[in-house]
């Protein structure tokens, strides 16, 4: 049931004290509370998203719909951007990371982005799902195994569990070696935790794993995209492996850890599946909360403010998604009406397997760990104080230790409810060269690898 959006019939206000702000301990502790206060300005608002740094907010569901499926006047090419063009941007500035140019399908328009995006679908396409499960449940096996056995039985669920599981997964999806896996694993942290070269040391390790691909190609989506008929180059393949790793991991991570918190705590009724904990923090506590910047082609007028050209929009896919003209009649919406994957010709290629990795691992940690608890409510967990995600910043659960075999040796509890044969005949993995094989001091991908064949 969606409203018709008209937009310019809808009111602006204005604030009173300057814009506000999206970032900082006082936006992370409440952005309902920022969203509100946005919302009473109209279906967008001006808000500093990093100091120095001002976009339009859309914090309205329809008016999101509305410019994320109107690619005619809003664009993505950041190249368009009047403060950036004009120098008034700075240089160090958390922004430019998640908004500048990328040569990518995520950055494109036009005949550019439909085929750049056509290789990732068609890769993407290609995953079989029991194995995605079987994969998702392995890498989970591994990192519970690693906390699992403590004498005091409890564990930070983010650090051990919801942080690594895709970078493991996505590893072993995107062909890697364990001696490149373990630095594009390093690579993509550091980018998250703001370590100084980590840009530098993934692009290093997409690099290898490119060339490797070349001369020893295999049934994996680094492959998949470089075979694919759309001809990317090397370099346009990786910047788009530095989307979907990038792009995947981080939202993922959020998902696992609100995911399983939600499930775990007193607001979650008995009896209902993790399936229904999956969509709801999509709904309510959306991975990825402010992005997909877009840029108008021409001036619009918005709920009586007119966007100038060239100007960035942001869409609030948390606070759209939370919006009250919405929420009087979600029910009767389809459980995946939420934004959380985005909408239009750029909507998340990969939502999916995402939903369907999620869901296998909190299903994992539940069947692994029958009697895990939180250690505090989740009322009072803390969420991570940036704009651009929608994460808890710890997780602390309880549970009776106990030892979780090798993958080697393990067999499933359960598959996950979601998981559904693929109806197209899928090839099995390449054996890896002998060059990559995997020893115990080796990083995070290594050590996994090891504990899959029982060394």
């Amino acid at each position: 049931m969606q409203q018709h959006f008209d937009p310019s019939g809808i009111p602006a206000g204005c604030p009173a004290h300057g814009n506000t702000r999206l970032y900082g301990p006082e936006f992370g502790s409440d952005p309902e509370r920022h969203y509100a206060q946005l919302r009473s300005m109209g279906p967008s608002a001006p808000v500093d998203i990093a100091p120095d740094v001002e976009v339009e907010l859309v914090t309205s569901y329809d008016a999101a719909l509305y410019i994320l499926q109107n690619p005619g006047s809003f664009v993505r090419d950041s190249r368009r951007w009047n403060a950036l063009n004009e120098g008034r941007v700075p240089a160090d500035s958390p922004a430019l990371p998640m908004m500048a140019y990328r040569p990518n399908a995520l950055f494109s328009d036009g005949a550019a982005h439909a085929r750049l995006r056509q290789a990732v679908t068609d890769s993407l396409a290609t995953v079989n799902q029991v194995q995605l499960v079987r994969q998702t449940q392995q890498s989970a096996d591994y990192l519970i195994s690693r906390f699992s056995s403590e004498a005091l039985g409890q564990a930070e669920l983010m650090a051990a569990y919801a942080q690594p599981l895709p970078l493991l997964v996505f590893s072993d999806l995107f062909g890697c070696p364990p001696e490149i896996g373990d630095r594009v694993i390093v690579g993509i942290s550091g980018i998250f935790e703001g370590t100084p070269g980590a840009d530098e040391t993934l692009g290093a390790a997409l690099g290898e794993l490119i060339a490797l691909k070349r001369s020893q190609p295999g049934e994996d989506l680094t492959t998949r995209l470089m075979v694919h008929s759309a001809r990317l180059t090397d370099e346009e393949v990786l910047h788009q492996l530095v989307t979907l790793l990038s792009g995947g991991t981080m939202p993922l991570t959020a998902a696992i850890g609100s995911s399983s918190a939600l499930y775990l705590s007193d607001q979650w009724p008995n009896g209902l599946p993790v399936e229904d904990a999956v969509v709801q923090t999509l709904w309510n506590y959306a991975p990825i909360a402010n992005y997909a910047g877009h840029y108008p082609v021409h001036d619009v007028e918005l709920g009586g403010r007119t966007l100038k050209a060239g100007d960035p929009i942001l869409i609030s896919f948390a606070a759209a998604n939370t919006d009250p003209k919405l929420t009087a009649h979600r029910e009767q919406l389809s459980a995946k009406a939420h934004l959380a994957f985005g909408a239009g010709p750029h909507a998340c290629p990969a939502k999916d397997p995402a939903f369907l990795i999620a869901s296998t691992a909190v299903e994992s940690l539940l069947n692994r760990l029958p009697d895990v608890e939180l250690r505090i409510p989740f009322k009072d967990l803390a969420w991570a104080p940036t704009p651009w995600s929608r994460a808890l910043v710890t997780v602390p659960i309880r549970f009776t230790p106990r030892t979780v075999p090798s993958a080697a040796r393990a067999t499933p509890a359960r598959p996950a409810q979601t998981a559904q044969p693929s109806s197209a005949p899928q090839p099995s993995p390449a054996p890896r060269p002998a060059h990559a094989a995997p020893h115990q001091k080796g990083g995070l991908f290594s050590r996994f690898l090891a504990w899959t064949r029982g060394a």
